[in-house]
């Protein structure tokens, strides 16, 4: 805990600098050049946390999503330029560190616009329950084929992420006027790969790699045609998520990496470019029925996450070093309880 308190606040001192240097600096080459230590910085604070669960979250929301958005704020874009007002200190640390946005409308009283978040508190619960009942399946996980090991690991990520968003989520709420952007809708719905990848999972990737991956690419492209440059600009935030999501894992894992992640990203990158442009071929005149879609749809990236995404779990040792942390959770728990029996009893 002392090595994810140091390295926070090291992140802090270091959003507080590109605060004060953006009121010094218009937005351009000189912000960026004056940006690029703090870049460094964030790619290297994740190597100072040793729980893998709080290095987890680090090297997401910092070492990726934290980078991104500064790189877009040195530029003058991106959810830390405010078009209306400029944002106040808290406020642009929380949107730098946190996959939020801001709220400028009044807070919602009991639904939210996003298809997404219209789950209750009841929902959350069974989802936790599921987690708890997944975590404890893996003490028998030797027992088990490894392609159902694969798919609890599909299942706990999914349910997990949702689950520590909502919380946060819902904290926020009600300290604030931000409002956390969804991290999923539905996935299981998704009708196509464009579906999938592009409005229902992982949003909050979605929504910081398409303004600093796929609209440059767009405009650089744009010579070819506008079916090219789509094609092409998607295939590249396919890459470019590719690469990042290898960083992630070499972080956690902290060996060297073998690619099939990255091959993961590409082989969906490929496909989904494909869909697009059959998409646009034949340009709505024939589809197949949604629920046909829908399975083939979630086939399609189940089997290829099990062939090439989710083994990196193995690789890594990963639900073996979360047990041991929910291990030592739990003996803590159980020696504060003991302690607080014995001083009032």
């Amino acid at each position: 805990m002392a090595s994810f308190i140091k390295a926070w606040g090291l992140v802090i001192i270091s959003l507080c600098y590109t605060f004060f240097i953006a009121k010094l600096v218009p937005k351009g080459i000189k912000r960026l050049i004056l940006f690029f230590p703090v870049f460094l910085i964030f790619f290297i604070v994740p190597f100072l946390i040793y729980s893998l669960h709080l290095l987890g979250i680090t090297a997401f929301f910092i070492a990726w999503l934290a980078n991104f958005k500064l790189l877009l704020f040195a530029l003058g874009r991106g959810p830390l330029s405010s078009n209306h007002k400029p944002l106040s200190l808290p406020i642009f640390l929380a949107v730098s560190c946190l996959p939020i946005k801001i709220q400028l409308s009044p807070k919602p009283t009991k639904t939210h616009s996003h298809e997404g978040s219209t789950e209750g508190p009841l929902i959350y619960t069974i989802k936790a329950v599921f987690v708890v009942l997944i975590i404890k399946a893996y003490e028998y996980s030797t027992k088990l084929p490894e392609k159902v090991v694969l798919t609890l690991y599909a299942i706990h990520i999914y349910f997990a992420l949702e689950i520590i968003l909502a919380a946060t989520a819902a904290a926020v709420r009600a300290m604030s006027d931000l409002e956390l952007e969804p991290q999923f809708n539905k996935p299981y719905l998704a009708t196509s790969l464009q579906d999938f990848w592009g409005r229902r999972w992982n949003l909050m990737v979605t929504g910081i790699l398409r303004p600093t991956v796929y609209e440059p690419s767009l405009q650089l492209f744009s010579v070819l045609g506008p079916n090219y440059s789509q094609i092409l600009a998607a295939f590249g935030t396919f890459v470019v998520s590719g690469i990042m999501h290898e960083l992630i894992f070499f972080y956690m894992g902290r060996l060297r990496p073998d690619w099939k992640m990255m091959w993961f990203f590409l082989i969906n990158g490929f496909c989904t470019t494909v869909e697009i442009a059959i998409k646009k071929t034949i340009n709505g005149r024939w589809r197949f029925p949604k629920a046909i879609s829908q399975v083939l749809t979630l086939t399609f990236v189940m089997v290829t996450a099990l062939w090439l995404f989710l083994p990196e779990f193995n690789r890594c040792n990963i639900v073996e070093k979360a047990l041991d942390e929910y291990a030592a959770i739990g003996a803590f728990a159980v020696e504060v309880r003991r302690k607080l029996t014995a001083y009032l009893f």
